[in-house]
């Protein structure tokens, strides 16, 4: 049977520290033999799992594992959720539909949406790679990165990225912001593809 708790205590140099069991009790001895193994020097507060034997001196912890903790989703995140859930599943076929709309009256020239695919390849690699260097505490790629990736015409692939691998799915003022490159990049591709170009950008 396993229990959860918390390292409470922890001799170094002695390699050994005690346990606060999460259902109360003794604190538990625990030795560094029973560590995991290349999850690095144990710390105090660290949330673990572990199985309880009977040793020289009394109970002692066995197969320790690390937990991480997980904070309880409140309703409001849910209903939240609940909320970009909505947008993900509407914004690419829409914008699709915007697209095709655009390139059928205003004569959109190919390259557009080879750059909309290559961008969006690339938006969603660079996802793919912060979430691997979120897990193995590498360097992560920053936020400003990823929305500039976004309003270039990689949203997308962002999109994509954010539901597939689930990350940055769930960061509400990390999505507003995202949301609003999305609209900002469509809304330039309307502008730069209809008549206004030639009002707004008159040497193009």
């Amino acid at each position: 049977m396993r229990f959860e708790g918390n390292l409470t205590s922890w001799n170094d140099e002695r390699g050994f520290g005690r346990i606060e069991s999460s259902q109360g009790g003794e604190p538990i001895f625990v030795h560094v033999s029973a560590w995991p193994r290349g999850t690095g020097r144990p710390q105090l507060g660290q949330a673990v799992s572990f199985e309880v034997e009977l040793g020289p001196k009394g109970k002692r912890a066995k197969n320790v594992q690390l937990v991480q903790f997980r904070r309880p989703v409140r309703p409001s995140e849910r209903a939240t959720r609940a909320q970009w859930g909505t947008a993900t599943l509407f914004a690419i076929p829409a914008f699709l539909v915007i697209y095709v709309v655009v390139a059928a009256v205003w004569k959109l020239p190919l390259w557009v949406a080879g750059l909309y695919l290559a961008v969006s390849a690339a938006t969603f690699l660079a996802y793919a790679a912060d979430k691997s260097a979120a897990s193995s505490g590498a360097w992560r790629t920053p936020e400003s990165t990823l929305h500039m990736l976004a309003v270039a015409g990689g949203w997308p692939g962002a999109l994509l990225a954010q539901q597939l691998l689930r990350h940055k799915s769930t960061k509400q003022p990390f999505r507003q912001v995202f949301w609003a490159t999305a609209l900002l990049n469509v809304v330039g591709l309307v502008l730069l593809a209809s008549p206004l170009r030639r009002s707004l950008l008159p040497a193009l």
